[in-house]
């Protein structure tokens, strides 16, 4: 058995059009867009009355994705308050960047919060963490050569 590859990581969403602007901004592309629903897609996720609305996003060059998924039914009852770095879980998404104040610049006069100003970790890497719709954390390194 071997492992080819990560294919996608789900995000769901409420405001899929916040979150697919999000990503955009940040300089992914739209890879596919789709909507689903029927028994099939219930019983693969393992709910009744699925129907859901997604959009694929990803690098011009990476096979990846982002998949932001937006369900319509059923809805989620769950709290909906902002996660910490350290909930449990999986809680953000890192990105391998090249110039990083440049980024993190572009995402600031969009308005996307940044939670944590650009440090340098030892002599490779510089981070930063930002916060986009719905409590999506992205961190963002760029490798010092």
């Amino acid at each position: 058995m071997k492992i080819q590859r990560i294919d996608h990581v789900g995000v769901i969403v409420n405001d899929l059009s916040a979150a697919k602007e999000f990503f955009l901004n940040f300089g992914l592309e739209v890879k596919g867009e789709w909507e689903m629903e029927g028994e099939l897609m219930g019983y693969a996720v393992g709910l009744n009355d699925v129907k859901v609305a997604c959009v694929g996003l990803g690098m011009a060059d990476g096979q990846t994705w982002i998949e932001l998924i937006k369900f319509y039914s059923p809805s989620d009852e769950g709290d909906n308050r902002q996660p910490l770095a350290n909930t449990l879980g999986i809680r953000h998404i890192a990105f391998t960047v090249e110039d990083i104040e440049a980024v993190v610049a572009k995402l600031k006069k969009k308005g996307t919060e940044i939670f944590s100003e650009i440090q340098q970790y030892e002599e490779s890497y510089k981070l930063c963490y930002v916060r986009g719709p719905e409590g999506i954390i992205l961190e963002l390194a760029e490798q010092i050569k």
